[in-house]
């Protein structure tokens, strides 16, 4: 799977609002929204898997591609 097709994907049920990716993220493409992770400017995203890499809960990820419906 080619690296600039990836998806970043979160599962808003496992995300306890901790904060840690958010703060990992190079580009500041996550906020927190409500208490749950949000992606706010995925243009931005530049893959590096870091928010993957930092989620004690295993609830942001990158996987799939975009040209996934």
């Amino acid at each position: 799977m080619s690296q600039n097709k990836v998806k970043l994907k979160v599962e808003k049920e496992l995300c306890k609002g901790c904060g840690i990716c958010v703060e990992f993220c190079p580009k500041n493409v996550l906020t927190m929204e409500n208490g749950k992770v949000k992606i706010a400017d995925i243009e931005n995203c530049i893959k590096c898997g870091q928010c993957e890499l930092r989620c004690p809960d295993y609830a942001i990820f990158l996987g799939g591609n975009d040209d996934e419906k």
